[in-house]
């Protein structure tokens, strides 16, 4: 991200050959390891496929997941006269969907057991009916911003 100037043409993402949605394809580039983007496709697509199997559709709940874990506030550090403050500011749309998607893919490594696909898929179903653990990092980080409300004058 250039410090001078904005960018003037972002890199489009290709959508995901199975849903041609853009937003699956961006979920599997974030959770890809050492460039392993095949068997990273293999994950998600067998994590809605254990979805598909338990009657939901699967890229509703994985939408649904994604909007219920964006958030709204976050805090970001500002230094004023040599103090620094913890100041809450509104989140773009892009840096929303990226830490729902980071979270989401956070929590479900954190799980214990089972495999991948089935963390995954639990993590969606929970994240799309409000639970789980993305669900509380969301609310960790609106509580933060909410106990920090004070400082929003130094919003710039």
């Amino acid at each position: 991200m250039p410090r001078r100037r904005r960018v003037l043409r972002r890199r489009s993402i290709d959508p995901d050959h199975r849903n041609n949605d853009v937003v699956v394809s961006k979920f599997i580039n974030m959770m890809m390891w050492d460039g392993k983007k095949a068997r990273t496709t293999n994950i998600v697509y067998s994590a809605f496929d254990d979805l598909k199997s338990k009657g939901e559709d699967p890229v509703r709940v994985f939408k649904k997941a994604i909007d219920n874990v964006k958030p709204d506030i976050e805090v970001r550090s500002r230094r004023v006269g040599g103090a620094n403050y913890q100041v809450p500011m509104e989140v773009r749309p892009e840096r929303k969907l990226s830490l729902s998607c980071r979270w989401l893919i956070e929590s479900a490594r954190a799980r214990i057991g089972r495999s991948m696909e089935e963390k995954l898929s639990a993590e969606f179903y929970e994240a799309s009916q409000g639970r789980g653990g993305a669900m509380r990092k969301r609310e960790e980080v609106h509580k933060m911003a909410e106990a920090n409300r004070a400082f929003a004058h130094f919003r710039w």
